[in-house]
């Protein structure tokens, strides 16, 4: 039986409360839900990356990347992608960053977007990550 193991990388901060940033059993991998902040910095709080949503989304997907790579894993492992808006008025420019991104992946993952009004002031997407490493 694999055993859990947490997965922290370097650009983050540590978890605020009791959790993990991802966490790998075995061949999966779980990355929590990550906002835009920026690398972390030793002694100062956390930062956003911007206050649009185009600059806090590629953060965040750096962030998820981050944890992925730190688990042995790309995002052509991934499966599955949730993604939390603030905003139903963002649901078409995050589309198209979202597009921009993933372009060059032969399979997208599978992917669902939804308002989520609880995030901390001034955050405007989260997102969350599966990946199933062969």
């Amino acid at each position: 039986m694999s055993e859990k193991i947490a997965i922290t990388p370097s650009t983050h901060t540590a978890p605020p409360a009791k959790f993990s940033h991802g966490v790998r059993k075995g061949n999966l991998l779980q990355v929590a839900g990550q906002v835009g902040f920026l690398p972390a910095v030793e002694g100062e709080a956390p930062t956003p990356a911007g206050p649009t949503l185009r600059e806090q989304t590629l953060q965040t997907l750096a962030n998820v990347k981050a944890i992925l790579e730190e688990g042995g894993a790309s995002w052509d492992d991934v499966m599955m992608i949730r993604v939390y808006l603030t905003d139903t008025a963002h649901f078409a420019e995050m589309n198209e960053i979202y597009n921009e991104y993933f372009k060059d992946l032969t399979v997208a993952p599978a992917a669902r977007t939804t308002v989520y009004v609880g995030l901390p002031a001034g955050l405007l997407i989260e997102i969350d990550a599966l990946a199933v490493l062969d």
